[in-house]
């Protein structure tokens, strides 16, 4: 049977795909409605090299969205996934980072591992306590491989936090393999779901993910502090951000508060 480059048999990746895209489908066209953006951007990228960065709001839904739009995408859906048919079809060289502890933790994130993760551990923390170690070398490599046969989503905050730095792993990364590098905006993740993004908690929420255009890196001349502040900016996560993010809470609340007196 034909595997993938990390040992994983693709013909039962593709069933683990078609179930769990099934049971996960209407979490984002159903009980909450998934918004999409620039789902155009996924069907003129190669086959191979493609680094999505992405803000980060729950630990496993954010990763089955990006897999529905991106199979929608590439089966003809212009910023829909309308009809799950696609999953029948699915790319199945699509992989994401993902914490070494975070996928280890029971049965159903082991499954999910199974289907595309390039486990890594982190150098600043464990098991919820602070710790400082160095970049274990192979999990780069794995992620070089990943590159080499596909496309790999990752979350370079490292955390699902708001407004948390950028990790300068992930410009190491688009340094050393050059990939094109696709941002992804999601809002909605966190309202809809507990923080593993396994349950739902509220229905009815508006989801949304915008694709972006590919980054223009220079990636012999730019410093790798150069590129983590393009990665702020691209997936708005930039301090900047925050500002305007706080003035329309402000704004809601007053007009929340008018409607009250009213």
């Amino acid at each position: 049977m034909k595997k993938s480059p990390f040992g994983h048999i693709i013909l039962l990746k593709r069933l683990l795909f078609i179930i769990l895209g099934a049971i996960s489908y209407k979490r984002f066209r159903g009980f909450n409605e998934l918004q999409i953006e620039g789902s155009q951007v996924i069907r003129d990228l190669p086959e191979t090299n493609v680094l999505f960065i992405s803000n980060h709001q729950t630990y496993f839904a954010d990763v089955a969205a990006m897999f529905h739009v991106f199979n929608a995408s590439l089966r003809g859906r212009e910023n829909t996934i309308k009809n799950w048919w696609y999953l029948f079809n699915g790319k199945m060289n699509v992989y994401y980072v993902a914490a070494k502890e975070t996928m280890k933790a029971g049965l159903l994130p082991r499954i999910m591992a199974y289907m595309g993760a390039i486990t890594v551990e982190r150098t600043w923390r464990s098991k919820g306590e602070e710790v400082k170690r160095e970049v274990n070398p192979k999990d780069t490599e794995n992620i070089g491989i990943a590159l080499n046969d596909g496309w790999v989503i990752t979350f370079p905050q490292g955390t699902t936090k708001p407004f948390n730095p950028i990790r300068k792993g992930t410009a190491h990364i688009i340094k050393q393999y050059k990939p094109i590098v696709v941002p992804v905006v999601i809002d909605g993740f966190r309202r809809s779901f507990d923080k593993k993004g396994l349950f739902l908690k509220k229905k009815g929420i508006l989801q949304s993910m915008v694709i972006k255009n590919p980054l223009e890196i220079d990636y012999d001349n730019e410093s790798v502090e150069e590129i983590v502040e393009k990665i702020e900016y691209a997936i708005e996560q930039h301090p900047s951000f925050l500002k305007v993010v706080s003035l329309e809470e402000i704004e809601a609340q007053k007009e929340l508060d008018k409607l009250r007196e009213w």
